[in-house]
């Protein structure tokens, strides 16, 4: 009905002024917002601040390329494999032979007896097992091809192909992840982290102009572990001498002492942290502050309870980044990293060993620094095709529909505060692409008008009432309307989930651009006619 009811009026309005506040820091600078200290000026301290987010394309950034360092996956599955199968050999009663070896990407055994092999094979036979998928279920090809030699004494073992490329999908597939958790940890806005090709992960950053601080960030494994530090045993001037069993020497980063040697068994492994944060010691000094899970803070504990005056090592990817002495037993799971730390190596620090360690390095391949300048040609090019399309939509509408191509006009602009508004408030990227999604939304928005005021005019060519054609084209373009907008609206969805980057930027601005289009052609512009004619009291449709 034409009949608005006052309740209705006023939530309409509402929400058209809640649009225009969301959409009004977007026009005013930052300069006028907020102050040299970043606070708030009056009145800007109680309405809503969020602007829309530049994409890559528009503000510029930091554009990176990952290869996946696959080759030492596999030497990583190959040793343990080699651990395996002497494991299994060793079993009551045991098979002798000589040591397991890896030789060109093969785990090879040499049985001392021909006797023995059909044991060996039955016994490997164990390890191999069926190939996980990518949806976690077992299939039926296996993870490693065995062979025996003819010699009868000879077994070689070596990853099957199945194998090899479910190790690819998993390894680059949590790359991602992880590499996801990393640039989040940096407070980023809409990063782009998408798989390239077999082995190699693109990361896009905008507003990051510095891409060595995202290759520091990302490349970096971050496997972290907690060592007891061995001070009798010489390291040697060269840090190469020989060390006894269990023994392992790495660098430090203090030059007066290079490297040092602690015990290969690690007390407790970065897996076991759950929190890693920047904070300050009681010196005010930038540290990084940890807490470990129960079964890491139990063996934490312990180890600092028996080696009180000893000193322990923190090592991270084979460097040791702190070594301090154990003062007191830490038993509450939790402690402070102390280093050479400023604010920001700490918080780098403390995202890498939160997000957790990469399954495999990453080697930066290709890497660009989008200037600003591009993006701001970007969206000067928008600007104009936004205002081409806008004008020539308006002064089609009046020429066609009259006055009512007045309140559709009224309607479109709503229409793009709205769209602006929502954009701001839930934190959106405007990207390139969403620049054309926001000049489709414009003629979407009109089409649906173009559909009621047919509507209308044909009503009243058939001798209904100026009031009555009203109330039947909006009623009658109703269904078409909602019909041609949630077919598109799904597709924005399916562009939204499988898309990513700009792809994600025009199924945003698509669907909120389809919402507020509905709103503003089918509520806003109804509201608006209906109180044209309580006031103005037409008598013959003008258009």
């Amino acid at each position: 009905m034409l009949y608005f009811a006052p309740w209705k009026t006023v939530l309409i309005l509402a929400v058209v002024l809640i649009g225009f506040l969301f959409t009004l820091p977007n026009f005013v600078p930052e300069s006028v917002r907020h102050g040299p200290d970043g606070r708030a000026h009056a009145p800007w301290n109680l309405l809503p601040s969020q602007t829309v987010n530049l994409g890559l394309d528009l503000q510029g950034g930091s554009h990176l390329v990952f290869q996946v360092d696959l080759d030492e996956v596999r030497d990583d599955r190959l040793s343990n494999l080699q651990d395996d199968v002497r494991s299994v050999l060793r079993q009551v009663p045991p098979i002798l032979s000589a040591p397991p070896a890896v030789i060109d990407n093969q785990v090879v055994v040499r049985l001392n007896d021909p006797a023995d092999i059909d044991r060996a094979l039955e016994r490997i036979d164990g390890l191999n097992e069926r190939v996980t998928g990518a949806a976690g279920q077992a299939g039926t090809a296996r993870t490693l091809d065995v062979q025996s030699g003819g010699d009868g004494r000879t077994i070689t073992l070596e990853i099957s192909q199945a194998e090899l490329d479910s190790i690819r999908q998993r390894t680059v597939q949590q790359s991602i992840e992880i590499i996801r958790r990393r640039i989040d940890g940096m407070g980023t806005t809409e990063p782009l982290i998408a798989r390239q090709g077999e082995d190699r992960v693109l990361v896009q950053v905008p507003g990051e102009s510095d891409p060595e601080r995202i290759i520091e960030l990302v490349g970096t494994t971050a496997r972290m572990t907690f060592h007891m530090v061995e001070s009798g045993v010489d390291v040697g001037s060269d840090c190469n001498a020989r060390t006894p069993p269990g023994i392992a020497v790495y660098a430090t980063e203090e030059p007066t002492e290079p490297c040092l040697a602690v015990q290969r068994r690690a007390l407790v492994t970065g897996e076991q942290l759950v929190r890693a944060a920047q904070s300050f010691d009681e010196n005010g000094q930038p540290v990084v502050a940890f807490t470990f899970n129960q079964s890491g803070a139990r063996a934490f504990g312990e180890a600092t309870q028996g080696n009180i005056g000893r000193r322990f090592a923190v090592v991270l990817d084979d460097v040791i980044i702190t070594a301090p002495v154990i003062r007191s037993a830490i038993l509450g799971g939790s402690g402070i990293i102390q280093g050479n730390f400023t604010v920001s190596s700490a918080n780098d620090l403390a995202t890498m060993i939160g997000a957790g360690a990469l399954p495999a390095r990453l080697a930066p391949i290709e890497q660009r620094t989008v200037g600003a300048s591009q993006g701001q040609d970007s969206i000067e090019r928008g600007q104009v095709a936004i205002l081409i399309g806008f004008g020539l939509v308006i002064v089609f509408m009046w020429l066609t529909y009259g006055y009512f191509g007045v309140f559709s006009t009224v309607a479109l602009v709503t229409n793009i505060f709205l769209l602006l508004g929502v954009l701001s408030g839930v934190g959106a990227t405007l990207t390139l692409p969403g620049i054309a999604g926001i000049v489709l939304t414009i003629g979407m928005a009109v089409d649906a008008n173009v559909l009621i005021y047919e509507r209308i005019r044909e009503e009243w060519h058939n001798g209904r009432t100026l009031a009555s054609s009203i109330e039947n084209g909006y009623n009658h373009a109703l269904s078409a309307i909602l019909d041609a907008n949630i077919t598109t609206f799904i597709a924005a969805g399916v562009l939204y989930m499988l898309g990513a980057g700009p792809v994600r930027g025009f199924a945003v601005t698509l669907g909120v651009g389809i919402i507020t289009s509905v709103f503003t052609a089918f509520v806003l512009s109804r509201l608006i006619i209906a109180t044209w004619l309580r006031v103005a009291r037409p008598k013959t449709l003008a258009m």
